[in-house]
């Protein structure tokens, strides 16, 4: 009479087949975590996640890759520097709308996006908008200076942070992949939308997309 129990060496594959599966399930679950964009908690930030709604139609032509934020997300305070040397903190623009984006002279697409950034800033800066451009450069301080200056670029605010915490404070709640990184932030702190690598920041698609995020504050601009 035949034994019709498996034998231990049929038997092992079927292990491991279930170990794998159950391993790629878990990976699955961990790889949506970290790509999720999850809820901070704070009812400040469900009227970003509306004005990321409303411009949602706008991101196209030269802002196609500007991701909305789907939930409410305040971003960490983060800490840098001005051109003088003295602390500053994301908090210290409350009440603005701003473009918080991170550059690097290293980084050849964060040069070429540098004067966009400029030209947007003397567009629509004022008491509602401000774009917050933070150098990451971690060795001569007076190099992005220069680069600045050769440049001409003059109307963007020179901030700085050369112990680049700033990037692993937004990488550490998956909005810095790379560089350059900008972020959309409300008059609250909180994500409106972010995009990973350069955008043409000056550009009619661009302003069209930002004026309608200021809303009503953008009448005059």
């Amino acid at each position: 009479m035949l034994d019709q129990k498996p034998s231990a060496t049929r038997r092992i594959p079927i292990v491991i087949a279930t170990v794998v599966v159950g391993g790629l399930a878990g990976f699955a679950a961990l790889y949506g975590l970290g790509l999720s964009r999850a809820p901070s908690g704070d009812p400040a930030c469900r009227a970003a996640v509306a004005t990321a709604q409303k411009i949602a139609p706008l991101a196209h032509g030269e802002v196609a890759a500007l991701t909305m934020a789907s939930a409410p997300l305040k971003l960490p305070d983060l800490t840098f520097e001005d051109a003088d040397g003295k602390p500053r903190k994301l908090s210290d623009f409350r009440g603005k709308t701003l473009l918080v984006n991170l550059w690097a002279t290293w980084c050849v697409p964060c040069r070429k996006e540098m004067p966009a950034l400029d030209q947007l800033q003397a567009k629509l800066s004022g008491p509602n908008f401000e774009v917050v451009a933070i150098n990451i450069d971690t060795r001569d301080p007076e190099k992005p200076k220069n680069f600045l200056k050769d440049g001409n670029l003059t109307r963007l605010g020179y901030f700085t942070d050369q112990k680049a915490k700033v990037f692993q404070d937004l990488k550490s709640i998956g909005r810095a992949l790379g560089m350059p990184t900008s972020v959309l932030v409300d008059p609250q702190g909180c994500e409106i939308a972010t995009i990973a690598g350069p955008a043409e920041w000056a550009s009619d698609d661009a302003l069209k997309l930002l004026r309608a995020a200021l809303g009503p504050a953008a009448a005059s601009l």
